[in-house]
């Protein structure tokens, strides 16, 4: 069972480090907080399409990354450009993905000494805060607003959460196949989104969460 004193050093060394720390160019939503079924009727969003499935210089996808996982600082400095109805609709998804992610390796990290659910928890929680900064920007509605850790407004991805956090608990090499399954959605999502996609700003985010998935999976590799 974790502590809480290590748990503190362990989130105070990540912020010290800066890793996974987040610049923004707008005020991000306010709200706590991951993979969104969509709703009846709507186009099938990330996580979806079949099976289980995310600087130096302070821009996105650059800067220094660790071997636990944990990501460099990111910020979202391109232009605002145009989205179709079907990827706000993803964009939104995006949100309930990292919430998700940062909700089971938080409590994966409450549960085991592993270092890397701590440090990759903290990662997903500068994602979410980048992508809530998108919806504010196109005047999405974030489906994550107002919840709690653990909650999901959606019937779907709650019974989503509860099986993944379930099959977790089990063990610790358990958690970390979670933490494997969930960022390959990731990146499969991540790499449809871009296709087709135009808007500077969220093709910028898109990327840099893309190459994040891509570290934290080889992370939980590492660790199992």
């Amino acid at each position: 069972m974790r502590t809480t004193t290590r748990r503190t050093v362990v989130l105070a060394a990540a912020g010290a480090l800066g890793l996974g720390g987040v610049a923004v160019a707008a005020p991000a939503l306010a709200g706590a907080g991951p993979f969104g079924r969509p709703a009846a009727g709507a186009a099938p969003g990330p996580g979806w399409g079949g099976g289980m499935g995310h600087g130096a210089d302070g821009r996105m996808g650059s800067g220094a990354t660790g071997r636990d996982g944990s990501c460099a600082g990111l910020s979202v400095t391109a232009q605002q450009g145009t989205l179709t109805d079907a990827q706000k609709r993803i964009l939104a998804a995006m949100a309930q993905e990292e919430k998700l992610a940062q909700n089971l390796y938080a409590a994966f990290g409450n549960r085991y000494d592993s270092m890397v659910f701590d440090r990759i928890a903290y990662s997903e929680t500068q994602h979410l805060t980048t992508v809530r900064t998108l919806l504010q920007r196109y005047d999405v509605t974030d489906p994550t607003a107002g919840t709690t850790d653990g909650t999901f407004s959606d019937p779907a991805v709650q019974a989503t959460y509860d099986e993944l956090l379930a099959e977790g608990n089990a063990s610790q090499t358990a958690a970390l196949g979670v933490g494997k399954k969930v960022e390959q959605t990731d990146i499969a999502d991540l790499r449809a989104a871009l296709t087709g996609l135009s808007a500077p700003d969220v093709t910028q985010v898109y990327t840099s969460l893309l190459a994040a998935s891509e570290r934290h999976l080889a992370a939980f590799t590492r660790w199992s």
